[in-house]
């Protein structure tokens, strides 16, 4: 397996950080020394929350213990991911004559669940896998190495409001499914011949009401009595396994 560890590049300092935003280059998060007290960080972090990256104020330390360079207060982890978003991507199947097949992540914290799931994407030729900007798993070297490199395959579209992108995704012609065990209808009953979005939930409270209110479909994957559910990343590859069977 490729070796991924240094794809969690870093970059310091007032200008580099500044001039990375203004190429709109894709961040994970930026940190920022609350301790210090800038009009030139400040603007940072107010173009930071306009693009929607995340930024913490955290102690010198934290800084000081990623690099001993001169990273005037500030450090940006850089992703090796370029984002998308969710109407950027549908136009783009619509026209290439394509079904589309979307799978909508609620709240997936877990990094390996994610790197897992993003390759079970990639094997069942997932157009877009649509995450929060906040709340869900960084992509990070752990991820990345999970997926054994298939985040490269597979488009990752990064929304702010993911019931928004329900109703969005609902008014391009998808239907949108949600997956969860308390569900009475049963996976096999959905016609995956149409457009679809298909929302799996956190690994512990899985879906969220918001979104299981908003959906078309929520369905149950039929599985042996005694058995309360599955891990999420299994759970998707058979989700997206019943999916993709019939083409």
């Amino acid at each position: 397996m490729p070796k991924y560890e240094n794809f969690n590049s870093l970059i310091w300092g007032i200008h580099p950080v500044e001039e990375a935003l203004e190429e709109r280059k894709s961040f994970n998060k930026v940190l920022i020394n609350k301790e210090l007290k800038s009009e030139a960080l400040d603007k940072i972090a107010a173009t930071c929350r306009q693009l929607h990256i995340p930024v913490q104020r955290v102690p010198a330390q934290k800084l000081n213990s990623l690099t001993r360079k001169n990273h005037q207060g500030i450090i940006g982890l850089m992703s090796p991911v370029t984002f998308y978003k969710t109407d950027q991507i549908i136009p783009i199947l619509y026209e290439s004559g394509r079904t589309p097949l979307i799978l909508v992540l609620d709240g997936i914290t877990d990094m390996r669940n994610f790197g897992a799931i993003i390759r079970s994407a990639a094997a069942f030729d997932v157009d877009a896998i649509v995450i929060a900007e906040i709340g869900g798993a960084p992509v990070t070297a752990d991820t990345i190495k999970t997926s054994a490199g298939a985040i490269f395959k597979v488009k990752i579209c990064k929304e702010r409001n993911l019931k928004g992108t329900v109703k969005f995704l609902q008014d391009s012609g998808l239907q949108v499914v949600a997956a969860t065990e308390k569900a009475k209808q049963s996976l096999t009953s959905i016609d995956f011949d149409r457009p679809t979005a298909i929302i799996m939930g956190a690994e512990d409270t899985g879906v969220s009401p918001a979104l299981l209110q908003a959906v078309d479909e929520i369905v149950r994957i039929p599985i042996a009595k005694g058995v309360d559910s599955l891990n999420v990343s299994v759970a998707t590859a058979v989700v997206l396994y019943e999916a993709r069977r019939l083409h």
